[in-house]
């Protein structure tokens, strides 16, 4: 009887790989060697395509959720804000809350505060080419965190869940802008004077911005040379464009005297334009204005004849100042 020839170190290699690959490839780090035995570091066998799924851009990450212009101006406009979150079949035991907020202290992902609730930042970097799978990724980890932590941030899985997996589709979603940050801390007056240190810098660094109640998505704030509204727009990019561009052709683009459209910018897969409003005028200023180009708006937006040629060089002038944020 022949002797059993030993398996070569390639040949080991083959038939480990052989066993693995009829199941998942585990996800390891990527400089490791590939779980499935190739000999080659996993970024170079199968986590090509597990990165190239993380890193591919999702255009519209909100999309299909309640409030989408309203998680973009959280994302890219509004310093301080909150907004509570549900969850599709209820919170888990021990978390009494979930709360969305702009930002929180040290740049953390999410935080997992003393009482179990949890509260998950929006406006943090992600690693991945798709916001609404990284923040779902980080709540999913924050529910389970141990009270009192932060949560930090992770290489995210190309098959996990989106935030339309997790949160109710049928909630609300309703922003409160906050003043400054003190939203952080339970009792911000009794802080320790590191505490009230940070939430001072924090705060000084905050444009004030105030969300407009009377109109979806539209929030003014303050600068020191002029005031601006910013509102984010549902409607597609090029019917927008064209429904503004009748409005600046006809003189009423407008927010009334002493103001002006002077353009727009995409966020998100949404076009957020963007008006100069005087120092003088404030939120509730822009309320009755904001509501009564609204109404023009839809109007404008009916009309599906062609430009003409002064609408034509108007919605050139707007698409020529318009900028890309994401």
């Amino acid at each position: 009887m022949a002797k059993k020839r030993p398996q070569t170190k390639a040949a080991k290699a083959q038939s480990a790989k052989a066993q693995l690959t009829d199941g998942p490839i585990p996800v390891v780090g990527a400089r490791e060697p590939c779980p499935c035995g190739s000999g080659r570091r996993y970024k170079a066998c199968h986590g090509r395509a597990a990165a190239h799924a993380v890193t591919e851009l999702v255009q519209r990450p909100f999309d299909g959720l309640a409030g989408e212009c309203d998680w973009i101006a959280l994302r890219e406009l509004v310093p301080a804000a909150t907004a509570e979150l549900t969850l599709k079949g209820g919170l888990p035991e021990g978390v009494p809350s979930v709360t969305l907020a702009t930002v929180l202290p040290m740049a953390w992902p999410a935080l997992r505060r003393d009482d179990g609730s949890v509260l998950l930042a929006l406006q943090n970097d992600t690693s991945s080419g798709d916001l609404s799978r990284d923040l779902a990724d980080t709540l999913r980890r924050a529910l389970t965190a141990e009270p009192g932590n932060p949560v930090a941030a992770e290489r995210v899985p190309a098959d996990g869940p989106r935030l339309q997996d997790l949160l109710d589709p049928e909630a609300d979603f309703a922003p409160v802008v906050h003043p400054g940050f003190e939203f952080w801390v339970p009792d911000a007056e009794n802080a320790t004077p590191e505490v009230s240190a940070s939430l001072e810098r924090a705060n000084a660094a905050a444009i004030p911005t105030v969300k407009l109640s009377g109109t979806d998505a539209a929030y003014w704030c303050e600068t020191p040379d002029k005031n601006h509204l910013r509102w984010v727009m549902p409607h597609p990019e090029e019917k927008l464009l064209d429904a503004l561009a009748r409005l600046h052709a006809a003189g009423t683009s407008s927010l009334g005297e002493g103001t002006r459209l002077v353009g727009s910018f995409r966020a998100h897969g949404l076009t957020v334009p963007v008006w100069d409003l005087p120092s003088a005028m404030r939120a509730e200023d822009c309320e009755k204005p904001a509501a009564e180009l609204q109404e023009r708006l839809t109007a404008a937006l009916a009309v599906d004849a062609p430009l003409t040629g002064d609408e034509r060089r108007a919605r050139g002038g707007l698409t020529n100042r318009q900028v890309t944020l994401s």
